[in-house]
């Protein structure tokens, strides 16, 4: 049996999601039994493969940077999964778009800061005027709520995918659980 190409990706968010992957713990070694991670923040992979079966993202779509990737990543993943309540819902993050974004820059890099105040503009990326759900800048095939979701959802979903099979998550994880 050959293995799935797997992938984890990370937006804007906290990687609570990505840690709750991992508290799947042992079970890890049996899904590493059956997928071949070629992409995540977890591994040192720098450019996001050509075809990819399955990927996890966790986050929101905040900047210039996020929308690039997820596009890059929709157009190469066959399973694209939203993780959490950011990537579903923008969450967290969201909690900015009632303000324009020079007014969060402002806040952040000169209002809160006694030393050096500037507001930068080289390494950083450039805000989008709003955090966007992933569904909302590309399909999305699952969606697996939570802050962050469950561990034993995430691996449900995966198995479930691994074995061909939509995931029916009803009952198994909630928004805010």
């Amino acid at each position: 049996m050959s293995k799935i190409s797997f992938a984890t990706v990370w937006l804007d968010g906290c990687s609570g999601c990505h840690m709750s992957f991992l508290d799947i713990d042992q079970r890890l070694i049996e899904l590493a039994e059956k997928v071949d991670v070629v992409y995540s923040p977890l591994v040192d992979h720098k450019e996001f493969p050509l075809a990819v079966d399955v990927t996890l993202v966790e986050g929101a779509v905040s900047s210039d940077e996020d929308r690039e990737k997820i596009i890059n990543i929709r157009q190469k993943t066959k399973t694209l999964v939203s993780l959490g309540d950011c990537a579903l819902t923008a969450n967290v993050p969201s909690m900015r778009n009632p303000f324009l974004v020079k007014d969060v820059l402002d806040r952040a890099y000169m209002e809160n800061v006694t030393i050096n105040r500037q507001i930068p503009r080289e390494g950083v990326p450039r805000l989008l005027p709003y955090s966007r759900p992933v569904h909302e800048v590309v399909s999305v095939d699952v969606f697996i709520p939570g802050c962050p979701p469950p561990a034993d959802a995430i691996y449900f979903a995966l198995c479930e995918l691994l074995e061909g099979r939509m995931p029916d998550l009803t009952g198994k994880t909630r928004f805010g659980a």
